[in-house]
């Protein structure tokens, strides 16, 4: 964030500057014991992702709704010389997770590698700059740190997103990394060793096609947390609520969300989709190929709030929420399309508090 910039300013702001007030009160609340280069305490760490009261009073708010234990098993993780491997399908929280822990430990969460399947290995190591490379020879003044190396030289923790989307023969630079602490630099005979406080979160989702397993030698080097989906209805629920509200403030959407049917219908469309089976066990359906997570449901209500917002009367309706939800499930437009449809008659049409969401799919598709 540049000076001219303020946490209002951006689209979507950092966790240690969103959150900026809770951490310095839970800083100056904080009289536990911290790890060297730590900002708070494995304890405050907890405080901070899973919500409380301070003793003086001072409310944090959750930025996680899940097991508390997870969480506490994952910091307790950090605060040892072991990496952290958060594992679970899209739409877990994982990034959102790494996120904040490592805003709470490190002060910053900025220091991250998205893995994809044209990741170099200079993303995980370091890189140079080619003009003092070719003009001066091989110095450290040529080479250009990335996030791995900055956060050893600062002792600091460090982001690697979707590790199992990054080829393998990447994914195994870590290995000397991570098990002896230190980053060689063959090419100056040199190495970086890693300040105290330095550690890796790793994420990666267990439903992905072409992925690259990690090898059994980086498997060994992690501590894995599997981030579950949420156990009920009402959890999801406040899931989703939680961060449509704080999407929708975001975006300054003048919208309306007091109501948290359309949230309910469209969480329990999910869930009995991707479950295969309605929320009573009494009817089986099929389940499409797309990933019908809690991101999906929270990506549908935001797109019905902003059409609420911007060309409806302000209030999330069925009409609203239709179109998202059609394009979330429908991602092949032959199998997906047929599952759909035989949910919308056989479920959607028979519960008569949802006449309005059927009516307004079936409208859509008429239209289409």
């Amino acid at each position: 964030m540049t000076d001219a910039q303020s946490p209002t300013d951006v689209l979507r702001a950092h966790a240690e500057h969103a959150y900026a007030d809770e951490l310095r009160e839970l800083a100056a609340a904080d009289d536990r014991p911290r790890p060297p280069n730590w900002h708070l305490s494995p304890w405050a760490v907890a405080t901070y992702v899973l919500g409380g009261t301070l003793p003086n009073g001072v409310r944090i708010s959750a930025k996680y709704l899940g097991s508390a234990r997870l969480v506490e098993i994952a910091v307790a993780s950090l605060a040892t010389d072991r990496a952290l491997l958060l594992l679970g399908v899209p739409g877990t929280a994982k990034t959102w997770l790494s996120e904040h822990l490592a805003a709470a430990i490190s002060g910053t969460s900025t220091l991250v590698v998205q893995g994809t399947a044209g990741t170099p290995e200079e993303a995980l190591r370091y890189g140079w700059n080619y003009a003092r490379l070719l003009a001066d020879g091989p110095s450290r003044a040529a080479m250009v740190a990335g996030p791995v190396m900055r956060a050893m030289e600062t002792g600091s923790v460090v982001r690697v997103e979707e590790l199992t989307r990054i080829p393998s023969d990447v994914q195994d630079s870590l290995v000397t990394i991570l098990s002896e602490k230190v980053l060689p630099i063959p090419e100056l005979n040199e190495e970086v060793q890693a300040r105290q406080g330095f550690n890796v979160i790793a994420t990666a989702n267990n439903r992905d096609k072409g992925v690259n397993e990690l090898s059994s030698a980086l498997r060994r080097r992690f501590n894995t947390v599997v981030l579950p989906l949420p156990d009920t209805l009402d959890q999801e629920v406040e899931i989703v609520t939680t961060r449509v509200r704080s999407l929708g403030a975001s975006l300054e959407l003048p919208a309306d969300l007091a109501s948290l049917s359309e949230i309910s219908r469209v969480v329990t469309i999910m869930r009995e989709l991707r479950a295969g089976v309605t929320q009573d066990q009494r009817t089986t359906i099929k389940s499409p190929s797309a990933t019908l997570s809690t991101a999906e449901a929270i990506s549908v209500m935001t797109n019905g709030l902003s059409l609420a917002a911007h060309f409806g009367d302000g209030t999330v309706r069925a009409q609203e929420v239709a179109a998202s939800l059609v394009g979330a499930v429908v991602k092949d437009p032959v199998q997906d399309r047929v599952i759909w449809q035989e949910y919308l008659e056989t479920i959607v049409r028979n519960r008569p508090e949802w006449k309005d969401l059927y009516r307004a799919c079936r409208d859509l598709e008429t239209s289409n």
